[in-house]
């Protein structure tokens, strides 16, 4: 893992240093006015190689696990809702099994739904490939609908529903958690719960994640849109921060929304906060999305036994 070292305090008012890289396409299904001319530093490097050949396909000869929709009752929305669980292979929901596993929540972007990754990046393939060859530990990971209304399908202008993503948090934390927790055999401490998201989704679980330090001891930000908190009150406990098992950031530098995750990162230096920045040649794309959650699964190296 390659964390950033702590550095001397800096200024968030200086421009950064770096080649600017011209005026980007607009990032898919974000205003016009979040997206800015990108200017790289010299510390917006890749932090992983790419991955192998075959790393997103689906494997013969391997145990595979479960992916399954279910629905529960959320109190906050006063409805019944969907998510979308993945359960490792060699999981039982027999209520004799002593084994309880860590969690990961997984979060879609502005135009998506709780079944969104699943479709353009199958966690479910990428996770029982790393657990056949060692690479990752069994979690189950959970994707919620993160637009928290009782209509929540993505349909016509989707930033109408910007109030409904505030929502989710409540959600989250009061219906979600709680159901998977009773639901599945899982870890329900803090050490054991993940949090993670791509654009608007990277900003939720920025936003919950730091907001929440006791609850979840893992948080990623991909590629994070502009409904990520302005840096100075992402951290309202720059000390519990770092504590967090892990802090990612990442993004590609043709996004045009870059801009948004390097100033986090900025904020994160300045207040010597142990984190991941991880910085590709890619735009605000699915690929992008895809492979950051390959490395990020790679690190949530959860304490065991899960017993």
């Amino acid at each position: 893992m390659l964390l950033s070292l702590p550095l001397p305090a800096i200024s968030l008012a200086e421009e950064p240093t770096g080649p600017a890289l011209g005026n980007p396409a607009p990032p898919p299904q974000q205003p016009r006015a979040a997206w800015q001319a990108i200017t790289l530093n010299a510390d917006d490097q890749p932090a992983f190689p790419r991955p192998p050949t075959g790393w997103d396909t689906a494997r013969e000869g391997i145990p595979h696990g479960k992916l399954e929709l279910i629905e529960y009752d959320s109190t906050t929305v006063g409805t019944r809702r969907k998510m979308n669980v993945y359960t490792p292979p060699g999981y039982s929901a027999d209520a004799k099994s002593t084994i309880k596993l860590p969690v990961l929540y997984l979060l879609h972007g502005i135009g998506g739904d709780a079944t969104e990754w699943s479709r353009f990046a199958q966690p479910n393939v990428l996770l029982d490939n790393l657990l056949a060859d060692r690479k990752a530990v069994p979690m189950i990971i959970v994707m919620p609908n993160g637009r928290a209304q009782k209509d929540d399908r993505p349909t016509g202008d989707v930033f109408q529903h910007a109030p409904a993503f505030t929502v989710f948090e409540q959600d989250l934390l009061n219906d979600i958690i709680p159901t998977i927790e009773k639901r599945y055999h899982t870890r329900t401490d803090q050490p054991h719960r993940a949090i993670a998201g791509l654009s608007m989704g990277g900003g939720q679980a920025l936003n919950i994640g730091l907001g929440h330090p006791d609850k979840f001891a893992w948080i990623g930000g991909f590629s994070s849109a502009p409904n990520t908190k302005k840096s100075a009150d992402l951290l309202p406990d720059p000390s519990a921060a770092k504590q967090l098992k892990l802090l990612w950031l990442s993004c590609g530098n043709r996004d045009g929304l870059f801009h948004i995750s390097q100033n986090v990162h900025a904020r994160l230096k300045q207040y010597q906060v142990p984190h991941v920045w991880h910085v590709t040649d890619h735009a605000h794309d699915a690929e992008e999305w895809k492979q950051a959650l390959y490395h990020f699964l790679q690190q949530l190296t959860f304490p065991f036994p899960a017993e």
